[in-house]
């Protein structure tokens, strides 16, 4: 969670890293101005609102976060995204729009990589959502659910549903419902850690 301006920046740098985003040259500085990145304009607009939400909710701001939510809602349902602030730690890539559901209470750690078509939410009217390590890689179609923990360096499989913890790192899950298929180096899927 965002709690300073200097936190927020971080955030910013680290999930540029991991979208592999690069502004360094006159040239990639153009083509992003002619055809910007939807999904990194979601992130820089999710980021700034968990800024402004966590740390300046105050005064004048209050407005300027209004409208930062009214941006943030157009965004996210222009890409089919309901992912909700103060979920996702730093290093965050999301890599295609498409539908992609994640519940408030939800905590995921640092690194994450996100495809299109998952869903992570409670379950049957539980309060309590997943807790996600750092160096997570969730696959596209995975659905994970109810009061789990996984543990730090997992990869989720494509289609996989999860629904109990998993407290092994540097393992690969997949499955219906999700068991271990395998050890794994996670830094050969996120390569940016």
């Amino acid at each position: 969670m965002i709690q300073s301006f200097a936190e927020y920046k971080s955030f910013l740098k680290q999930d540029k890293l991991a979208c592999g985003i690069k502004h360094n040259d006159i040239s990639s500085k153009l083509i992003s101005i002619i055809s910007p990145n939807p999904i990194w304009k979601f992130q820089k607009i999710l980021r700034k609102l968990e800024f402004y939400t966590n740390c300046k909710n105050t005064g004048i701001n209050k407005i300027y976060c209004y409208y930062l939510r009214y941006r943030f809602k157009k965004t996210s349902i222009k890409l089919g995204f309901s992912i909700p602030i103060n979920v996702f730690g730093p290093g965050l890539a999301i890599v295609h729009y498409g539908t992609i559901v994640i519940n408030g209470a939800t905590k995921i750690g640092s690194n994450c990589r996100i495809h299109a078509c998952v869903n992570i939410g409670a379950s049957g009217g539980e309060k309590e959502a997943p807790v996600l390590g750092d160096n997570i890689y969730i696959a596209p179609g995975a659905k994970i659910y109810g009061n789990i923990s996984i543990a730090n360096n997992t990869a989720i499989g494509a289609n996989a549903v999860v629904n109990k913890s998993f407290e092994k790192e540097n393992t690969m899950i997949a499955g219906v419902p999700a068991k271990v298929i395998s050890e794994i180096d996670i830094k050969k899927i996120i390569k940016h850690i």
